[in-house]
C-alpha cells in the first residue's frame, strides 16, 4: 500500500540535515548519470500552466512532481514515487512542504560547497516560505552567528526575524533597507517573487556568497547581470534545465554561459569550487528534476527507519 504524506507529515520526519544530505546525493547522481532528469514540461492552460518534472534513479525508482501556476508562483505539489522494478507506486506526498524542503537543501549544499568555511552571517531578502528554507537549510551546514532579513512588508521581516531566532536558536533582526541585509554578510539569500532587481552588486562583498531562487530570467529577475558581472564563480544544480528556460535563464546567455558550473560536479571532485577567501559565488538555483522524487525516497525510508 502507498504511503501518504501531506505537509505536517513532511516537517515532522524531514530535519534539516537529512534534507541537504539528500540534495549533496541527489546532485552527485544527476552529475554521473545515475539520476536521469530531463528539463521540467510544461503545458498552457487557462490563465496558467501545468508543469511536470520528472526523474528516474536507475534501477531503484521512478516518479515525477505536477503543479500549477495559477496566481501564485507554485501551487500545491503531487510528487509520486515508483518502484522502478515493479512499477507500484510506493509514496505520495501532498502540499507545498516537500517543495519548500527540496529548494531549501538545495541551496544549503550551494552554502556547504560554495561559501566559505568561517561564514558566519547571513543576509536575506525576503521572507517567505522559501527564504525560510533557505536559512534552516543553511544552518546546519554553518554556524549562524547573525542572520540580516528585509522584505517589503515590516511585518513580515519582523515575524521572520522572530522565527530565526525562536526555531534556529540563531541572533536575527529584521532592517527596512535591503542593502543593509546584504553589506558585509557572508551569505546573502535572495528569495523574492520580484521581477525586478532587488539588490545591487555594490553591496556584495569579496568573499560573499549568494544563493538566488526567485525569478533569473532576461525579462523578469530578482537581480541583475550586474550581480553575474562581478561573481567570480557562477553555479547552479541544472545546467541542462538552466539552458531549458522559457524566457532564457540570465546566467544561461552569453557572456555568462561558459562560466556557468554544475554543482554536482564540483561535488563530484570533477569541477573546480572556490579557491580563495575573497572570490564572490553565485549559486542559480533551476530546481533540477527529479529532486522531489529523490526526497520523497530519502522521506520514506527515515520514516520507515524511526517507526
Amino acid at each position: 500500500m502507498a504511503l501518504l504524506y501531506a505537509d505536517p507529515e513532511v516537517a515532522a520526519v524531514l530535519d534539516a540535515a537529512t534534507t541537504v544530505d539528500a540534495m549533496r546525493v541527489a546532485l552527485v547522481a544527476a552529475y554521473e548519470g545515475r539520476l536521469v532528469a530531463p528539463p521540467r514540461a510544461a503545458a498552457p492552460l487557462g490563465g496558467g500552466r501545468m508543469v511536470l518534472t520528472a526523474g528516474h534513479l536507475v534501477g531503484e525508482w521512478y516518479g515525477y512532481r505536477s503543479y500549477d501556476t495559477f496566481g501564485h508562483p507554485q501551487g500545491e505539489q503531487l510528487v509520486v514515487l515508483h518502484d522502478a522494478r515493479t512499477g507500484v507506486v510506493r509514496a505520495v506526498a501532498v502540499g507545498e512542504e516537500l517543495g519548500s524542503r527540496r529548494t531549501g537543501g538545495l541551496g544549503g549544499v550551494a552554502v556547504d560547497v560554495l561559501a566559505r568555511p568561517d561564514a558566519a552571517t547571513l543576509g536575506v531578502i525576503g521572507s517567505g516560505r522559501q527564504a525560510w528554507t533557505q536559512v534552516w537549510a543553511a544552518a546546519a551546514v554553518r554556524p549562524l552567528r547573525e542572520v540580516v532579513v528585509h522584505s517589503r512588508s515590516a511585518a513580515r521581516r519582523d515575524a521572520f526575524a522572530a522565527r530565526v531566532r525562536a526555531d534556529l536558536g540563531v541572533p536575527a533582526r529584521a532592517v527596512i533597507d535591503p542593502g543593509a541585509a546584504v553589506t558585509g554578510r557572508d551569505i546573502v539569500v535572495l528569495a523574492t517573487t520580484s521581477p525586478t532587481p532587488v539588490l545591487r552588486a555594490a553591496d556584495v562583498s569579496p568573499g560573499t556568497h549568494v544563493n538566488a531562487v526567485g525569478f533569473k530570467q532576461h525579462d523578469r529577475s530578482e537581480f541583475g547581470t550586474d550581480l553575474l558581472d562581478v561573481a567570480d564563480l557562477l553555479v547552479t544544480d541544472s545546467p541542462a534545465q538552466a539552458a531549458d528556460y522559457q524566457p532564457p535563464m540570465l546566467a544561461a546567455l552569453p557572456p555568462y554561459a561558459g562560466r556557468l558550473r554544475d554543482l554536482g560536479g564540483i561535488l563530484a571532485g570533477a569541477v573546480p569550487g572556490r579557491t580563495t577567501a575573497d572570490q564572490r559565488s553565485v549559486f542559480c538555483s533551476t530546481g533540477l528534476a527529479g529532486m522531489e522524487v529523490f526526497l520523497l525516497d530519502a522521506l520514506t525510508r527515515v520514516g520507515a527507519a524511526a517507526g
